[in-house]
C-alpha cells in the first residue's frame, strides 16, 4: 500500500528462518513450497535527495523563510520514513512543525509511528491534530483505526474502519481492515459484511483475492499461485506484493490459532524491506505478538 517499485526476482525454496522456534513443514504444508521473494533494495534517488535536502539546509538556512524550511524538513522526515530510519524521521517531522504547525501530514507520520512504538495516548494525540488541521485527510481514519486496534480498542478501531471503508468500498484493503477490526467484536457480522463487499464492491485488484482467501473461497496454496504473485502492475514489485501477502496470510493465521506460522509469516513480510508499507511498519508488531502465543501454547 505504497510507492517506490523496483523489479526483483524470485525463487521457491524449503523454509528456513533463523530465530523462529517453529517447525513450518509440521504446521502448515503451504510454508515448504513457499515464494521467498529478495528484499528491496533502499532507493538511490531517495538517498540522493536527502543529501541534497541536507546540504540545502546547511548551506541556506538563513535565507530560507519558516514555511520553506518547514516543508524542507517535512520533506527529509518522509524519504528518512522511506528508507526505513525511523528516529531520524520522526527528529525531522517535529522540527518541521516548530517552523509550520499546520502540517497536517506531519502529524500523521508522527501518529503512526507513536503507533509502532506503542504509545497511543501520543498517535490519538496526533491524529485529533490531523483531523483539526484537515478533516477530509485521506489516511487519518486508517490510521488512527489501526492505532485502536494496537491498543485493544476494537470498537473505537471498527468505527473508524468502517468510515475508511465507506469512502471507497471498491478499496479491498479498506474491506480487509474493516474485517479486521469487526472480527474481534462479532466474527459471525465480519464475516457476512465481508462477504457483501465482496458482492457488491469487488473489481479487479489483486487484494480482492485476500478477501476471498479469508472468506474460505480459495486455498492459501490458490492465493500464492495466483492472486499473490502474478498480475504485478508495470510499478509494483514482487517484494512489494509479497509483503502485503505475507502480513495478511499471518493475520489469516492468527485468526486460525496457528501462532507459529502466523509468526512466519510476518517475518517475511520484515525480510521484503519495503518500510512504506502499512504491512511492513506492523509487521513486527505481528510476529512478537505471534511468537508469544505460540510459545505460550508450547508450556501448557
Amino acid at each position: 500500500m505504497s510507492l517506490n517499485r523496483v523489479g526483483w526476482l524470485v525463487f521457491v525454496c524449503c523454509l528456513s528462518i533463523t530465530g523462529c522456534t517453529v517447525s513450518p513443514a509440521q504446521n502448515n504444508s503451504t510454508l515448504a513450497n513457499l515464494v521467498v521473494v529478495e528484499p528491496q533494495a533502499l532507493d538511490g534517488r531517495f538517498q540522493l535527495e536527502l543529501a541534497k535536502l541536507t546540504e540545502i539546509m546547511a548551506q541556506e538556512s538563513e535565507q530560507l523563510d519558516a514555511e520553506a524550511m518547514g516543508q524542507l524538513l517535512y520533506r527529509r522526515g518522509s524519504l528518512y520514513d522511506a528508507l526505513g530510519l525511523m528516529t531520524l524521521a520522526r527528529i525531522d517531522f517535529n522540527r518541521a512543525l516548530d517552523y509550520q504547525p499546520r502540517l497536517a501530514d506531519a502529524y500523521n507520520y508522527l501518529g503512526i509511528h507513536y503507533t509502532q512504538v506503542g504509545q497511543f495516548d501520543y498517535a490519538y494525540e496526533a491524529f485529533e491534530s490531523v483531523l483539526e488541521l484537515e478533516p477530509e485527510h485521506p489516511y487519518v481514519y486508517l490510521n488512527r483505526g489501526v492505532a485502536a486496534y494496537y491498543d485493544n480498542r476494537f470498537d473505537l478501531a471498527d468505527d473508524d474502519f468502517s468510515r475508511y471503508f465507506s469512502f471507497d468500498p471498491s478499496d479491498p484493503y479498506r474491506a480487509i481492515w474493516r474485517y479486521l477490526g469487526a472480527v474481534e467484536l462479532n466474527p459471525n457480522q465480519a464475516r457476512q459484511n465481508l462477504a457483501k463487499a465482496r458482492l457488491k464492491h469487488s473489481n479487479e485488484a489483486w487484494a480482492w483475492g485476500v478477501v476471498d482467501l479469508y472468506l474460505g473461497i480459495i486455498s492459501e496454496q490458490e492465493f500464492l499461485n495466483s492472486y499473490a504473485t502474478q498480475g504485478l502492475d508495470v510499478d509494483e514489485t514482487l517484494a512489494e506484493r509479497m509483503c502485503e501477502a505475507y502480513f495478511y496470510l499471518g493475520k489469516l493465521k492468527q485468526l486460525e490459532g496457528e501462532w507459529g506460522t502466523a509468526a512466519v509469516y510476518f517475518r517475511l513480510a520484515l525480510t521484503t524491506n519495503v518500510h512504506m508499507f502499512l504491512e511492513h511498519r506492523y509487521a513486527a508488531i505481528e510476529m512478537d505478538w505471534s511468537q508469544q502465543q505460540a510459545n505460550a501454547e508450547k508450556t501448557k
